[in-house]
């Protein structure tokens, strides 16, 4: 992982000349009610965005592709149940209280403590870095701190918002330290990560001066043609990615840990990451 990462800086700095996995119970639930209900439907119904390629995304066949799309489908799997991928706002998501709407939620998930107020975080699947990006014909920002005062794109709700709000606590073991660099950003909110580049992507200064999203998401829109380039070789934080449940199911919690441990145990974590990123992020 360690080494992987360099790479990814390295990569960050050559340029600059990237779900997690969600997994809900009922809101209130008795202990093992969702794990319950799932395995007597042999269904686990799992929550993802349709426009956040590569973790997810539908191809020309209308059918859902990504990294956590195939790790949603080998939990699925290991659970020998079938997979249903269903598509809420990422706010709603990260409200909790799902109501049995979905017990699964693949969306690469920062676990923060905020979030951790209505969801628990029983697995971390990948890390990646947080990365900010501009137009290609961009010279006036040249480095992280000079977006300060500037139109930032971020997805709403996410990480990414909470940080340029200066607020972002990420609830998790071994986190590397972080600092605020972009001062009084005027943020511009987004259903998706991936909308903020589509404006990004009209010209500079149009709609957007910058975004700010996951490493993965940037590298994935510069193969599809967007003018964009990273600013900085550094990553603003780096995020470690979760598999989240909605409070009030312990036995969902342990089976999802157990799911994921033998995922990384197996290799299948690390080589679905080498398919979809080109390196392992899962350690």
């Amino acid at each position: 992982m360690k080494i992987f990462r360099q790479t990814m800086m390295t990569g960050l700095a050559r340029i600059a000349g990237i779900t997690g996995i969600v997994i809900a119970a009922t809101g209130n639930s008795f202990a093992g009610e969702t794990l319950d209900r799932i395995m007597d439907k042999k269904t686990l119904v799992i929550s993802t965005d349709a426009e956040y390629p590569p973790q997810s995304s539908l191809n020309a066949d209308n059918e859902f592709v990504g990294f956590d799309i195939d790790v949603g489908r080998a939990i699925a799997k290991y659970l020998g149940v079938e997979a249903e991928f269903v598509t809420p706002g990422w706010d709603v998501i990260t409200a909790g209280h799902w109501s049995g709407r979905w017990d699964m939620s693949v969306g690469s998930m920062t676990p923060t403590k905020k979030r951790a107020e209505v969801l628990d975080f029983p697995a971390i699947y990948y890390f990646t870095p947080a990365a900010l990006v501009v137009h290609e014909k961009n010279t006036s920002i040249l480095s992280t701190k000079d977006a300060s005062g500037h139109k930032v794109g971020v997805g709403v709700s996410t990480t990414y918002e909470s940080y340029l709000k200066k607020n972002l606590v990420i609830d998790a073991e071994n986190v590397p330290e972080f600092s605020y660099i972009i001062n009084d950003a005027d943020i511009r909110t987004y259903d998706t990560d991936l909308l903020a580049l589509d404006d990004l992507r009209l010209g500079d200064g149009v709609r957007l001066d910058a975004a700010f999203t996951a490493l993965p998401t940037v590298l994935e829109a510069k193969k599809k043609g967007y003018p964009i380039k990273i600013v900085g070789p550094e990553a603003l934080f780096m995020e470690p990615l979760a598999i989240a449940t909605d409070k009030g199911d312990a036995e969902l919690n342990a089976k999802i840990k157990e799911a994921v441990s033998a995922l990384r145990e197996d290799g299948t974590l690390s080589r679905l990451s080498e398919k979809w990123y080109g390196g392992d992020l899962t350690q």
